[in-house]
């Protein structure tokens, strides 16, 4: 005695629904990479202004104390030029030199800042 194959009805509605959800699924995808690497690839740009930042802080406290002539925040400026930023502040206290510097990739602006001067 053969048994015939069991079959599941299947309807006319269900055909290429998996073809759908495959399109969708890949259209997700590319829209999340799409998102995420213009992103991704601001976290180098941000650790460059951070170092940035701390040239352009070294800099004016080398001035401050003397080290380098010059006035400190026309040096932190230039510093900050030769890496790529822009000057935002500059401070000095003393011996203890305050900057913040800016970039701009894209639409968006990047900002950091840093401090420099004798141990306390």
């Amino acid at each position: 005695m053969t048994r015939a194959p069991i079959r599941r009805p299947t309807s006319a509605r269900e055909r290429g629904s998996g073809s759908v959800l495959a399109v969708a699924l890949l259209g997700a995808l590319v829209t999340m990479t799409a998102v995420l690497v213009p992103l991704l690839a601001l976290l180098p740009v941000s650790q460059s202004v951070q170092g940035a930042a701390d040239a352009a802080a070294l800099a004016a406290a080398d001035v401050a104390s003397g080290l380098m002539p010059g006035v400190p925040c026309v040096t932190a400026a230039r510093a900050a030029e030769l890496n790529g930023a822009r000057l935002v502040t500059c401070s000095v206290d003393g011996l203890i030199a305050t900057v913040a510097v800016s970039r701009t990739v894209g639409a968006f602006p990047i900002g950091s800042r840093a401090r420099a001067g004798p141990a306390p």
